[in-house]
């Protein structure tokens, strides 16, 4: 196993790349069914690309960063919303978060996030900006979310986890 870079490097510690297994592994697959073009994507420099965004430490031990569909491209920079997310949980007022990608004209896409509040706070424009400061404080400044819609719940699957997938759908429907 090994993270690799667009390119199909290794990246050095502590930069993030896609997580690859060598394709000779037993357990992986041959093909997706009538899809050459999906088989040639799924692969680079001979690893499977499992879809997943991590880095390594100095120690070689792997941290998962996001999903690799989950990863928000905003000028230049790729943002994990994971980063995001931890950090929003980190304030008082947030009970829960979900980030995804919003379409910008002049970025491309940027982060949104999803907040759902604790009980003992109010959503105002004032919220939004401590968020945001506090997101820029506890991350690399880029990352900060620049909208952020309070919601009620936020979609889950029957077992609990988060559909971001709906999330940027709706994002998008926006557009």
């Amino acid at each position: 196993m090994k993270v690799l870079d667009l390119e199909g490097n290794e990246c050095p510690p502590g930069e993030p790349g896609d997580i690859a297994l060598s394709n000779r592994a037993p357990v992986l697959f041959k093909e997706y069914w009538e899809q050459p073009d999906q088989t040639e994507a799924g692969f680079r420099n001979g690893y499977y690309l499992t879809g997943d965004r991590a880095h390594r430490d100095g120690d070689g031990y792997l941290w998962f960063v996001s999903r690799a569909d989950d990863v928000i491209l905003s000028a230049g920079y790729r943002i994990g919303p994971f980063e995001v997310e931890s950090a929003l949980i980190e304030h008082p007022a947030v009970v829960e978060s979900a980030v995804v990608r919003a379409p910008d004209k002049d970025r491309g896409s940027i982060v949104k996030a999803f907040v759902v509040l604790g009980a003992d706070f109010e959503l105002s424009d004032d919220l939004v900006g401590e968020l945001q400061d506090f997101c820029k404080e506890n991350t690399v400044p880029y990352e900060y979310p620049r909208k952020i819609e309070f919601v009620e719940e936020l979609p889950k699957t029957t077992s609990g986890k988060i559909r971001r997938v709906e999330l940027r759908q709706r994002e998008e429907a926006r557009g």
